[in-house]
């Protein structure tokens, strides 16, 4: 027989573990599926184990490491007595409660788990390059958030990678520190819009290098400069940078949640805000699953405080837990 639980939460970034910590301080003991390592975002800790220092994170003025952070909020559900098993949930059914959730083969007949309440903390990852030493230079000057490093390029030439929206405000925002900033896009013209196109051209800062394409990230321990492949005249140059900016858009990590639960049409599950709740009863949703505006730690861990809150209110409401 699976077990059944007052409260499961998928996933175990900043999110899912300040839920963790919520929801075992109000004696629901929940059961955290907290992903499998790997080199992705969706893997124990989330997107903070690929990072190094972070110094925005309240009440570290010194900074402090991603995943030293992560290990401590871990330590922290651990003590409150939530339970974390080091697996990643294979499919889920929501259609009635208590809803289903399997580990391993998603097509074994009987779930691993019964959930009488669901807190989904998947997260979303980066899209990346695919460059060679890509995953090896995160956090060594390889970044996908100007908020969150910007302030360690003071005075340095670096670049950023893309053409959209995202690209040209992580562009403007760094100009603050670097020295220049060189966008790379593989076109000739932004898909941008407009005024965050004006604002880029506008700033002395930033240069423009079109129809680029990166073919390599070169540092032994950190960036030092970038090959670059002009895609009309498929000449190859060197730039020396310290510091590249990948912002070429996010994925959410739902793809279990497909055709289960409202999404928007990027894929970031819909809450109703100022709650956490989904279009399922019973399911709450917190951190960058369904966040695609802020994407920051702080941000993540309060919305899991809120998910933790929704959901003990909830089972409260449906006759106790």
């Amino acid at each position: 027989m699976p077990e059944t639980h007052d409260v499961v939460i998928i996933g175990s970034g900043p999110a899912g573990l300040t839920a963790a910590i919520y929801t075992a301080r109000a004696a629901l003991s929940p059961l955290v599926l907290e992903g499998e390592p790997s080199s992705t975002s969706d893997q124990p800790g989330g997107q903070l184990m690929l990072t190094t220092e972070v110094e925005n994170f309240p009440g570290f003025p010194e900074g402090v490491m991603g995943p030293a952070l992560m290990s401590d909020f871990r330590t922290q559900a651990v003590r409150f007595g939530a339970r974390l098993e080091t697996v990643k949930a294979s499919r889920v059914d929501l259609s009635e409660r208590p809803f289903r959730v399997w580990v391993g083969d998603p097509e074994a007949a009987e779930p691993t788990y019964l959930a009488q309440s669901l807190i989904v903390a998947t997260g979303a990852k980066a899209l990346m390059l695919d460059l060679p030493n890509e995953q090896r230079l995160i956090g060594h000057g390889v970044s996908t958030c100007a908020t969150c490093d910007g302030f360690f390029f003071r005075e340095q030439d670096i670049a950023v990678v893309g053409g959209g929206d995202s690209a040209l405000e992580e562009a403007n925002f760094l100009t603050r520190f670097a020295r220049s900033v060189t966008i790379i896009h593989r076109r000739d013209e932004l898909r941008a819009s407009k005024i965050m196109q004006d604002r880029a051209f506008a700033n002395p800062k930033i240069n423009f290098l079109w129809n680029s394409q990166v073919l390599d990230i070169v540092g032994d321990e950190k960036v030092e400069k970038v090959v670059v492949l002009n895609t009309k005249t498929d000449e190859k140059s060197e730039i020396a940078l310290s510091g590249v900016f990948v912002a070429i858009g996010h994925r959410p990590n739902t793809d279990l949640f497909e055709g289960q639960l409202d999404m928007k049409d990027n894929g970031y599950l819909v809450t109703q805000a100022p709650s956490s709740r989904t279009s399922v009863e019973g399911v709450f949703a917190c951190g960058d699953v369904q966040d695609d505006v802020y994407r920051q730690a702080i941000t993540s861990a309060g919305s899991g405080c809120t998910a933790a809150l929704d959901a003990e209110r909830w089972l409260e409401a449906q006759g106790g837990h």
